[in-house]
């Protein structure tokens, strides 16, 4: 158990592919027709590299008819890659793929990004697998015409507040990355509408984002290459096409955005399993919490528990609950026979087929005299059949259409009790799904 349990809690932090990378830092700058910036961006950008004391490349991303830029950043020391496609969305995949280091740093090529803000970004990155220059955080601030401001603010709130990001800048290009999350990565978006799809991919498979405050001055040399109608119509291509990832199962914080929702219904129902959860393993010591999500319950669980899932994302967005996290199936539960006081499976059984043995498992692990409470829809209720139904025409593809063993209050029952369990407690939500709680003789 000991051993297990030091594994377990390096578990998501060896999820780190870092190893093997020839140098500790690229920084991979999409430059079109900035050859006059990058005179004077590259020199000063080699001196901040050569103070932070990391082995390093610079790249600079351009196109093949773009003869003058190539020129001005092989004579300044940094390497040049051609980029295939139109529009920053394919410079900036093609900086991904060339670059060779550990963590890359994006920035613009037209002197609007210091680069001696590198040292803070990097400074960061043991804290998040993505660190952003923001504009919009405190002590962040931005200085572009007005039209620019009012445009980059609105798209930020939206994309915020519509796909319940946390992020306030996502627009900013001016990020630190871990390089093995981004590099080969098939991202979609060919314009400036790849920097929120970026975000959006990482932090629904369980990444950290984190934004330090950024002061972002205006380009010194040449024009802009975002134009403001393409560039908001892009944006909003790119939300609606986002919006199914971050209201799918798939994104690992669904469970705890839920107890957050703006849907009334399911709002109330998250609150709900979680008070009826949280009282029922109170007080019964350390807990082992099966198929644990991202719900929020992990937050409640007493000192020394432990949370189990088969989803890898899932438990990277649980890092935050500060639990030993162990990736792993319920129907081969890594863990000596009674190994926890209290052990909890809420919202999993009904996911797995009736012959998988995940309730002999947590039978198995369960120590003499200790609680298991077991949550799952009651299929023998009207009210979660019709909620099941009207469920699943109003979200396809969610929680409901996965359901593939059909339990009972009943028949639960007597499957715990054919294993020398003992019904202790019955609670109800809506009286539909259902949430038991059953005590091993000691």
């Amino acid at each position: 158990m000991r051993a297990a349990a030091a594994k377990l809690d390096t578990l998501v932090a060896s999820d780190i592919g870092a190893g093997g990378s020839p140098f500790s830092l690229s920084v991979v700058i999409p430059a079109l027709h900035e050859h006059e910036n990058l005179a004077l961006l590259l020199p000063e950008l080699h001196r901040v590299l050569g103070r932070l004391g990391v082995t390093r490349e610079v790249v600079v991303v351009t196109t093949e008819e773009d003869q003058a830029t190539r020129e001005a950043a092989a004579a300044r020391g940094a390497g040049v890659v051609i980029q295939q496609g139109p529009g920053y969305g394919s410079a900036l995949r093609a900086g991904f793929r060339a670059a060779r280091g550990a963590f890359i740093v994006t920035m613009d090529a037209d002197a609007s990004h210091a680069p001696v803000f590198i040292q803070d970004l990097w400074s960061c990155r043991g804290q998040a697998e993505v660190v952003i220059a923001s504009r919009y955080v405190a002590g962040g601030r931005a200085q572009s015409a007005l039209g620019r401001r009012i445009l980059s603010r609105v798209l930020n709130a939206l994309f915020e507040r519509g796909l319940s990001l946390p992020v306030r800048d996502l627009s900013s290009g001016f990020r630190l990355y871990r390089a093995d999350l981004v590099r080969g990565e098939a991202f979609e978006a060919r314009d400036f509408d790849v920097l929120p799809e970026i975000l959006v991919r990482l932090f629904a498979a369980g990444w950290r984002i984190r934004e330090v405050p950024f002061s972002y001055a205006p380009r010194q040399h040449g024009k802009s290459n975002a134009r403001v109608l393409r560039f908001g119509l892009a944006y909003l291509r790119t939300f609606t096409r986002l919006w199914k990832l971050r209201n799918s199962i798939l994104s690992a914080d669904y469970d705890d955005r839920a107890f957050d929702s703006v849907i009334p219904l399911q709002r109330y129902w998250q609150r709900s399993r979680y008070r009826h959860v949280t009282e029922l393993v109170a007080g019964q010591g350390r807990v082992l919490d099966v198929g644990c999500g991202s719900s929020r319950i992990l937050d409640a669980l007493p000192g020394g528990s432990v949370a189990l899932d088969v989803s890898m994302p899932k438990l990277r967005y649980a890092r935050r609950f500060g639990r030993a996290l162990v990736q792993a199936s319920g129907g081969s539960l890594p863990f000596p026979d009674a190994s926890f006081p209290c052990v909890l499976s809420s919202q999993v059984i009904e996911h797995l087929p009736r012959e998988c043995p995940i309730l002999s498992e947590m039978c198995r692990v369960l120590a003499p005299g200790g609680r298991l409470v077991l949550g799952t829809p009651d299929y023998d209720r009207w009210e979660w059949v019709w909620i099941e139904r009207a469920y699943a025409r109003a979200a396809p593809g969610a929680y409901a259409d996965e359901h593939i063993t059909h339990y009972t209050r009943r028949g639960l029952v007597q499957l715990l009790e054919a294993r020398g369990l003992r019904l202790e407690a019955v609670r109800y939500i809506l009286r539909a799904e259902l949430i038991l709680a059953f005590r091993k003789p000691s």
